[in-house]
């Protein structure tokens, strides 16, 4: 019942998530490990903190020293934690941003980024052969001389602080609003913001393991109340983390939600441009090209991969790259830690506005009016077990497309499908790693282009 998708393994609390199960997988990487010291973080889900004891006592039974981290934070904190110890690996009970009735694990690996597919395939080939459980009692774990709590908060906020040019942000004096999603980011952004001198206010920052009856996700449709707050108190930007804070959401000083894709282009721009560095970017197929007409632009590559930011961190590392992200939100940068960290993301965009000394609308602004405006869709789609099996023969199997209005370019399958226009447009396809979905992407030179797509497509998958 356990299976590793493209952000570790998410399940619904009680039916797949329980102890059984976190056990199996917690001795599967114990049963891999080469060292004999990992670290444990959590989030404020339900069942978090004790899952996260579950695994100290089968790694602790397997002569295995934990590092706790006591009290729960970022998923990015515990992977910077994978780095600053130098560990192995490092796990973090958290299902990011999925509805409150799942709860996860995320496996990390040496650097502080996502365990590659060759590892996790690892895991879920030990899981399915049969595992049995090595583990001892709540008592004895704590009781352990292999048991130590650790907490990396002022070394995580510090190493982002030395990123960024404090004395700018200070100048700018720019005032925040904050919405945590009822997550896990209140305490590192307000010591990170208050240490900046900026204003800082937050919304939904208390602990409420139904996220508020709303999804933790940073999307437009959850932003409402913060775009409302920007407005009524005249703040210069919105920021909001999902349930692990490994994702931003941005509402600039006008209200407008600034999509994840813009963000991503804003930043890798300003990084070229405003701070001279150089370096690759990677992006996966579902993100914009518009970062292939920056890196065009000042001589450098776009590289393309898959889905999963596993696969962004190890090609960032292989090309040296200066950015990488995704469309969902979540990005790096180099230098810091190689896995997606919503902290960080949110104190470089307040140094970009602080340095820029332009408003984020006035950004946007100077980006379209350089490389021109690109127009973006994603979908979902529900499907039955029948739909599946027959969108999979019909995409993947015979391998047929929609009757388009746009000249293909040509075809990938390197993830799911993704068909690429002569005019620079593209739509992809792809089920979900996570959640039981068809996702649909799409980007063209016009919103008319969008639906004309996006209708094409749903019409040829029947959903």
């Amino acid at each position: 019942m356990i299976k590793f998708g493209t952000g570790g393994w998410r399940a619904i609390i009680g039916d797949e998530f329980t102890k059984e199960n976190v056990q199996i997988l917690t001795q599967s990487l114990a049963d891999e490990m080469t060292s004999k010291e990992i670290v444990i973080g959590y989030d404020r889900r339900f069942l978090s903190d004790v899952a996260a004891m579950w695994m100290a006592e089968v790694f602790i039974a397997n002569d295995i020293g934990v590092y706790f981290i006591p009290k729960a934070v970022p998923t990015p904190m515990t992977m910077f934690a994978v780095k600053e110890l130098g560990l192995e690996y490092g796990v973090a009970v958290t299902a990011s941003h999925n509805p409150a009735l799942y709860n996860g694990i995320k496996v990390f690996t040496e650097g502080g980024k996502d365990a590659s597919e060759d590892i996790t395939n690892k895991f879920q080939k030990r899981i399915d052969q049969g595992i049995i459980v090595n583990s001892i009692s709540t008592d004895e774990a704590l009781k352990s001389d292999l048991f130590k709590e650790y907490n990396p908060k002022n070394n995580y906020i510090d190493a982002i602080l030395s990123h960024v040019d404090q004395q700018a942000i200070r100048d700018a004096e720019l005032k925040v609003m904050v919405d945590p999603m009822y997550g896990v980011s209140k305490t590192s952004l307000s010591i990170i913001l208050n240490t900046l001198r900026a204003d800082v206010d937050m919304i939904n920052e208390r602990h409420d393991t139904l996220f508020g009856g709303k999804l933790p996700s940073p999307a437009s449709a959850n932003l409402h109340e913060l775009e409302e707050k920007v407005i009524d108190g005249n703040y210069d930007m919105g920021i909001a983390t999902d349930g692990d804070a490994d994702r931003i959401g941005i509402i600039d000083e006008l209200g407008n939600f600034i999509h994840p894709n813009m963000l991503l282009s804003l930043l890798y721009f300003y990084l070229l441009e405003y701070k001279g560095l150089k370096g690759d970017v990677v992006r996966n197929i579902s993100t914009t090209h518009l970062l292939d007409r920056i890196a065009k632009d000042h001589n450098q590559q776009c590289i393309e991969v898959p889905v999963g930011f596993k696969h962004i961190s190890e090609n960032m590392e292989k090309h040296d790259a200066l950015i990488g992200g995704e469309s969902s939100g979540g990005l790096t940068i180099r230098g810091h830690i190689q896995g997606k960290d919503g902290i960080f993301a949110a104190t470089l965009l307040v140094e970009m506005v602080s340095v820029s000394k332009k408003s984020l609308s006035e950004l946007v602004k100077e980006l379209e009016e350089r490389y021109g405006r690109l127009y973006n869709d994603e979908l979902d789609y529900s499907f039955t077990q029948e739909d599946k099996e027959r969108i999979q023969q019909d995409l993947f199997v015979k391998k047929d497309i929609p009757n388009f209005h746009l000249d293909i370019d040509h075809i990938s399958y390197m993830d799911g499908l993704k068909v690429y226009f002569k005019d620079g447009a593209w739509i992809s396809a792809r089920f979900s790693g996570t959640e039981p979905l068809i996702r649909v992407f799409a980007e063209a030179n016009s919103q008319d282009d969008i639906i004309k797509l996006t209708q094409t497509f749903e019409s040829f998958l029947n959903l």
